[in-house]
C-alpha cells in the first residue's frame, strides 16, 4: 500500500516568535488579511501592526466565535473585498479552521499563529466545520496544510493552564489511534496509510506528554517559559499534528465528536473530551492494565477528565450515552479504524467502564 505524510510549509516556535509573523508573511505576499480571536485581537495584535503593516496592506477582522459555513462565507467576502494576497489566524482552533477554510475557497496562502496551546489543528489541512450552536457537524479535509504556523511560547504561557491541559488531552490520543490505524490498515487523513515517520513521531508525541507533561504544566501555572514547556508545546502542535493527521485518527476523536451532541458537554474544551475517548478506547481495545495504570494517572495528574462527571455529565443516562455511541459509529467516522468489533452497544459499554474506572479510583 502507498503511505501518505502531510506537513506545513514552515513550523517556528519559541518565546517572542510573534514578533517575526511581519516578516514571515512578507515572504508570502503584500496584501495581508488577519482573523483574530477577541483575546489577541486586543491584547497581542496593537504592538505588531507597525511591523505587519511593513510587510503590506493590513486588515483586520475578528472572528465569529463559532467555524461555520456562514461565518467562513462571512470572511471570504471580506478577503475579496479587501483584495487579500495572505490569509493569516491568530487565535484559537476554530479561529484557525476557518481562515483555512477562507484560504482554500480563495485560492491563498494562509497562516496561523495559535495564542493557546490546546489543540494540533495549526499543523493540519482539516477543518472542523460546527452548527451555530457549537455542535459538531462535519470534517472537511482541505487540498493543503498551513503555509507557515508560527507558535509563540511566551504567549501559550500566559494562557490559563486549562489550555494547555487540554492540549495535552488532544495530544495523548495522537499514539493511541495511529497504533489503532496501523494496527487495522486505517487510512490516514490523506486517505492512505501512515508511514513510520508519522508513528514514530506520534509515538515521540505520546511519550513527551507522559515524561514532560506535568513539569510543562507547572511552567504555565507560573506563566514562564521552560525547556519543558517547550517540548509540550510541541508536541501539543506540531507532533500531534503530524501524528494524527498522517498517522490517521481512532476513537477518542469519534467520541468527541459523539459527546458533542450532549449540550452539557458543550463546557468541555476539545482536548478534554477526547482526553476521556482515549480512556474509553483502552477498554475498547482491551489495553493492558499496566498501560491504562499509566494514562489514568497521567490523566489526573493533568486534571483532565475521568469520570463522565468530570464532562458535566453526572447522573447521564444510558440513553443520552447511547446517543454519544451511535454518534460516535457513524458512517465515516474514524472509530471504523479501530482493530476491533465496533457498534453502538460496545462504544456504550467502553464509555461506562471507563467512567467507573475513573470513579474508582477517585474513591481511593
Amino acid at each position: 500500500m502507498i503511505s501518505t505524510t502531510l506537513f506545513p510549509g514552515r513550523y517556528v516556535q519559541g518565546a517572542g516568535a510573534l514578533a517575526r509573523l511581519g516578516r514571515e508573511l512578507a515572504r508570502l505576499g503584500d496584501r495581508h488579511f488577519l482573523i483574530c480571536s477577541p483575546h489577541p485581537l486586543k491584547n497581542l495584535l496593537p504592538p505588531l501592526l507597525p511591523s505587519l503593516e511593513q510587510a503590506g496592506a493590513v486588515r483586520v477582522e475578528p472572528f465569529g466565535r463559532e467555524c461555520t459555513d456562514a461565518e467562513i462565507e462571512r470572511l471570504l467576502a471580506l478577503v475579496k473585498d479587501f483584495g487579500a494576497k495572505t490569509i493569516t489566524a491568530i487565535g484559537g482552533g476554530k479561529t484557525m479552521d476557518a481562515a483555512k477554510a477562507v484560504a482554500t475557497r480563495a485560492g491563498l496562502p494562509v497562516a496561523v499563529a495559535p495564542t493557546i496551546a490546546s489543540t494540533d489543528a495549526p499543523c493540519s489541512s482539516v477543518c472542523i466545520i460546527y452548527t451555530p450552536e457549537g455542535v459538531f457537524e462535519r470534517v472537511d479535509l482541505l487540498p493543503r496544510n498551513p503555509d507557515l504556523v508560527l507558535v509563540d511560547t511566551l504567549v501559550a504561557a500566559q494562557a490559563p493552564a486549562r489550555f494547555l491541559a487540554s492540549g495535552m488531552g488532544d495530544a495523548l490520543a495522537t499514539w493511541f489511534e495511529a497504533e489503532s490505524c496501523r494496527l487495522s490498515r486505517g487510512q490516514n487523513i490523506a486517505g492512505d496509510v501512515g508511514s513510520m515517520t508519522a508513528h514514530a513521531l506520534a509515538r515521540l508525541c505520546y511519550e513527551t506528554i507522559r515524561d514532560w507533561g506535568v513539569a510543562a504544566l507547572t511552567a504555565c501555572e507560573a506563566k514562564v517559559v521552560t525547556p519543558a514547556l517547550e517540548r509540550v508545546v510541541e508536541a501539543n502542535t506540531l507532533l500531534s499534528g503530524l501524528g494524527f493527521e498522517s498517522g490517521g485518527l481512532g476513537a477518542a476523536h469519534s467520541i468527541h465528536n459523539g459527546l458533542t451532541a450532549l449540550p452539557a458537554t458543550h463546557g468541555k474544551y476539545h482536548g478534554e473530551k477526547v482526553a476521556f475517548g482515549v480512556l474509553a478506547s483502552l477498554f475498547l481495545t482491551d489495553k493492558p492494565l499496566a498501560l491504562m495504570d499509566e494514562v489514568y494517572a497521567l490523566c489526573e495528574a493533568l486534571r483532565l477528565p475521568t469520570t463522565l462527571a468530570d464532562l458535566g455529565l453526572d447522573g447521564v443516562g444510558d440513553a443520552d450515552l447511547l446517543l454519544v455511541a451511535e454518534k460516535s459509529c457513524a458512517e465515516g467516522e474514524s472509530m471504523h479504524n479501530e482493530p476491533v468489533e465496533i457498534s453502538p452497544q460496545l462504544i456504550l459499554s467502553a464509555l461506562k467502564a471507563a467512567d467507573a474506572e475513573g470513579r474508582r479510583r477517585k474513591r481511593g
